[in-house]
């Protein structure tokens, strides 16, 4: 009988709930490779000359519950106020329905970008409801599916006119002065890099001399004037130049459309559709075109095409549109957007309606003609007699501003100090009369709550603080889909028949090599959506912030020890964002040390292309190096650049373990050689779930990585984001990290916030804190086991590309099927289709190499899910022999005809080569658990030759005769 004190009753570690494959599981994987530990495993994969000698010096691990109590003690620190600050983030209800089954559902939050269009066709629905919604807002043809934030969406405008407008192409561009100033930095930042002249001017004087590429306005303003820009906008285009206002979504139901106004392009952001301020993000930014500018578009476009029976399919439109594949030659570097966000907002509009979105703005309207009326008869002066949602007061002296602000913070409400004697006060959906009344008692104004709320009952709905041209008359939203839900059964049946049609981690294994699909748990998830967290405006007094500067200063420190660099900063909310900042800081630190002549930024044939993209709009110039057979750098080639641009080597960007999927023996040396040229290394993130508590880029030669967060440390990908990508760095370039530096070579910000994504950032904290020293380092051996294991026992039906000098890969692995699709015309793309049958996500396609499939199972798979995948491949495989065979050809083999919907099946007639069974039911467990695809194969190329990004109308729907 067993004692006490030979029984552990304390509860399992963190680590036992992510790792999927422990014990006899790892035992059985390892004695299939041929190693008795894992620590052999690591030694005969790793090199040693990159091994970390030490354990990784981070706090114990934390359960489950101390995780939270941890978090709560960060949100305690925070100071809960009504935020009216305004200045482009404001306050929203997320209706209940839509934070439930979206924001906080697996099913939503888990997804992959819809790069597999027919298992995407939920979230790709909600993604065109969105663009169809900012579409019909802005007067506008075309919507993309979500930019990353407004400032860098302006900066990404600013881009886009400059490649259309080719006869002023290197003409400056004007920025309105009243633009927010966040995206003043952002964009003068951004221009700075790739040698754009911006010019700022007051546009209500006027359009400045000389010639212009293009007009940035905003609209409101910072100042929260309503302007009709529509006499300078015509100015503008009269001299050749192309327009870009910066809109307000939810003043557009009240406001003439950027599209009326003669706007080529229209961007903003879509945060106060039912997205939480999350001190500054992610929220879903937009950007709208007129008809013959959708090619130009940066980020994601979805379409309207039709399956292989004639059934209307979604799909990304115009995918070579995605800059990143451009490499060297792109104009955009985005690669992830705010997917999730983008639905949450294109929900809400769902939800609202175009009548209660524009019911929305009128209140929000009239709550600030109330407030401005009141202090007008109190002898207020107000900064501008026509504004949408924000009044600004001009004071006599600096002490009586301060003395406002402080009186409205004692009340509970968070005002905006604009300058040294300007109080702005800006209302949303969530702001009531009593919070009103304190406002103006802080003015010094005294207020009846009842004589305002019969203000505001007397207001006509129609009576503006703007110019009658400013008034909007124009329908928007028409499409039946949203004036059909409106009750909550209706949304969340809605949101459950979208989320079904699709494939998320919550069903499957998503096997994707380099995107590194793991467990989002659901106890790091859990403490984003708290008020204390997410309700705290981004530009909030710092003494109100305590505990969320606290938690980023605390994540910051834990990347830095694992990645063994100096500093991180965590404000870039993406992979690509992280790149660029990185590239930036070191263009800096050679402009700071008067070595200007360094522009050239090697980059390996192999490398993901947001590399070379990001290279580019940081001012480098790219020269790309060979890859060896092994797929490995070119060391040879390598050394021949060097000497080619002795003094002209600003960087190398490695992604290692490399893109191939293997632990490149010889980086140190790279890295030393580079270092010699004086160039910087780049040690591209991407693949740091291989590396964590293992090896440290920072020590063995890089000076800086970006990390995704996404990736590597839990932030689910949402259907195509939100995602962050922070940098670490060596000492000498953490005065070049964005936002931190001063001086002429210093960094500025490079999103709209100073902390970038901050709302999701306690999910990677909460991992890290539970995971521990030995639980991360835990995660990447079994990273690498599983990797190995799946290449083992499938090597003999797809072998293995490149692997390690002892025969091993890295966390993932590229599966070789050129040779097989010589002898059968059987397409790595049709495996992927085919396994949608297998109720399985592809793994990645064609990259790096065209005709394979990049595979990583992660350390979050149990061994039973990576059986089901292998068993799926090797039925497929015994497909392809079939077709090899010449028992079927190629065009009949449901291969081909992949994936098979149930409406296909149980059709009354089945004409194929196969059986019903085979086409639905190829393995035996899927008879019980079986998903199937609502659409056949989607037709990319009939949804390109007839582009529509607008939601269909009812009738497309028709079953196909």
């Amino acid at each position: 009988m067993a004692t006490t004190a030979d029984t552990d009753f304390s509860p399992l570690p963190f680590s036992a709930r992510h790792i999927g494959a422990l014990d006899e599981s790892a035992d059985t994987m390892l004695s299939s490779l041929g190693f008795e530990s894992m620590q052999q495993l690591v030694d005969a994969a790793l090199p040693a000359s990159i091994a970390q000698p030490q354990r990784l010096n981070l706090p114990a691990a934390l359960d489950e519950p101390q995780a939270l109590d941890a978090l709560r003690e960060f949100a305690g620190k925070n100071e809960l106020k009504t935020q009216m600050i305004g200045q482009g983030f404001y306050g929203t209800h997320t209706p209940s329905v839509i934070m439930r089954n979206v924001l906080e559902n697996p099913g939503w939050y888990t997804a992959y970008t819809p790069y597999q269009p027919e298992i995407s066709q939920g979230r790709l629905e909600a993604l065109l409801n969105f663009q169809t919604m900012v579409s019909d807002l802005t007067g506008l043809d075309i919507a993309n599916a979500s930019l990353l934030d407004e400032s860098s969406a302006v900066a990404e405008a600013i881009l886009l006119m400059r490649r259309s407008n080719k006869k002023f192409a290197d003409a400056k561009v004007v920025v309105d002065a009243d633009v927010f100033p966040q995206t003043r930095q952002v964009v003068a930042g951004r221009a700075e890099a790739v040698g754009i002249a911006v010019e700022f001017a007051d546009l209500r004087q006027g359009l400045p001399s000389g010639e212009i590429c293009g007009v940035v306005v905003q609209t409101p303003g910072d100042s929260g004037a309503v302007v009709d820009h529509s006499a300078v906008i015509a100015e503008a285009k009269e001299r050749g130049a192309m327009v870009t206002v910066a809109a307000d979504l939810l003043s557009l139901t009240l406001l003439t459309s950027p599209g009326e106004l003669g706007a080529d392009i229209a961007v903003g952001n879509s945060q106060r559709f039912g997205v939480p301020l999350f001190f500054g993000g992610p929220h879903a930014a937009y950007m709208a075109v007129r008809s013959g500018l959708q090619r130009q578009l940066p980020g994601r476009l979805v379409g309207v095409s039709q399956d292989a029976e004639g059934r209307v399919g979604y799909r990304l439109a115009l995918q070579t549109r995605e800059q990143h594949i451009r490499r060297e030659r792109a104009t955009s570097n985005i690669c992830t957007a705010q997917a999730l966000l983008a639905v949450v907002a294109s929900m809400y509009g769902v939800y609202h309606g175009p009548d209660g979105l524009k019911r929305i703005g009128q209140r929000v309207h009239a709550h600030a003609r109330s407030l401005a009326a009141a202090l007008r008869s109190g002898g207020r002066r107000l900064v501008s007699d026509s504004f949408f949602d924000t009044v600004q007061v001009r004071l006599d002296l600096p002490a009586e501003a301060e003395h406002v602000i402080s009186s409205a913070e004692e009340s509970g409400i968070n005002l905006r100090r604009v300058d040294e004697t300007t109080v702005g006060i800006s209302v949303d959906e969530t702001t009531t009369s009593p919070q009103l009344a304190a406002v103006l008692t802080a003015f010094g104004i005294s207020a009846d709550v009842a004589a305002g709320e019969r203000l505001l009952a007397d207001q006509g709905a129609d009576d503006y603080a703007f110019a009658a041209p400013m008034v909007r008359s124009s329908e928007f939203m028409t499409h039946p889909i949203f004036h059909s839900v409106r009750s909550e059964t209706q949304m969340m049946r809605y949101l459950r028949r979208l989320a079904d049609r699709d494939l998320a981690l919550d069903r499957t294994m998503i096997p994707l090599g380099s995107c590194t699909m793991k467990l989002n748990a659901a106890v790091e998830m859990e403490a984003i959506s708290w008020p204390q967290l997410a309700g705290i405006h981004p530009f909030a007094p710092e003494h109100q912030t305590a505990g969320w500067r606290e938690l980023i200063e605390d994540l910051e420190a834990r990347l830095a020890e694992i990645t063994g660099y100096s500093a991180v900063s965590i404000q870039p909310n993406a992979g690509s964002q992280g790149e660029y900042a990185g590239l930036l800081a070191i263009r800096q630190y050679h402009l700071s040390r008067g070595d200007s002549a360094r522009d050239i930024c090697l980059i390996p044939a192999s490398a993901h292309g947001t590399n070379a993209a990001s290279a580019v709009l940081a001012g480098l110039q790219v020269v790309v190096v060979a890859t060896a057979e092994d797929g490995t750098v070119d060391v040879d080639d390598l050394d021949a650049k060097l000497a080619k641009y002795p003094d002209r080597i600003a960087a190398i960007m490695i992604t290692y373990p490399s893109t191939h999927g293997v632990f490149e023996s010889d980086v140190r040396d790279v890295c030393a050689k580079i270092h010699e040229a004086g160039g910087q290394v780049y040690l591209d993130g991407a693949n740091l779930n291989a590396l964590v508590g293992l090896a440290q880029p920072g020590e063995f030669g890089g000076d800086v990585s970006h990390l995704n967060l996404h990736k590597t440390f839990c932030i689910p990908h949402g259907g195509g984001g939100p995602g962050v990508g922070p940098i670490a760095v060596a000492e000498h370039l953490a005065p070049f990290l964005p936002g931190r530096g001063t001086g002429e070579h210093a960094v500025s910000s490079i999103t709209s916030t100073p902390y970038g994504s901050a709302g999701v950032l306690p999910i990677s904290w909460a991992y890290v804190a539970m995971m521990g020293a030995e639980g991360l380092t835990e995660a990447t051996t079994t990273a690498l086991l599983s990797a190995n294991y799946l290449a083992a026992r499938l090597n003999e039906h797809f072998p293995t590309l490149y692997t390690g000098e002892n025969g091993l890969v890295a966390h993932e692995c590229i599966l070789d099927l050129r040779e097989l699709t010589k002898l059968s015309s059987i397409t790595a793309e049709d495996v992927c289709k085919r396994l949608i049958d297998y109720g399985f996500h592809a793994p990645t396609l064609a990259f790096p190499v065209a005709g394979t499939l990049m595979v990583e199972p992660t350390e979050s798979e149990d061994l039973a899910e990576i059986e089901r995948f292998i068993d799926a491949m090797v039925s497929i495989r015994a497909e392809i022999q079939q077709v090899i065979d010449e028992e079927i050809a190629a065009a009949d083999s449901p291969l081909r005809h992949a994936p098979h919907p149930a409406a296909v099946v149980a059709a009354d007639t089945w004409d194929r080569s196969y059986t019903r069974e085979q086409a639905a039911f190829p393995v035996p467990s899927l008879r019980q658990d079986k998903y199937f695809a609502p659409v056949s194969r989607i037709d990319g190329a009939h949804g390109d030759r007839n582009l529509i990004c607008t939601c269909p109308p009812p009738e497309a729907f028709a079953e196909p005769a």
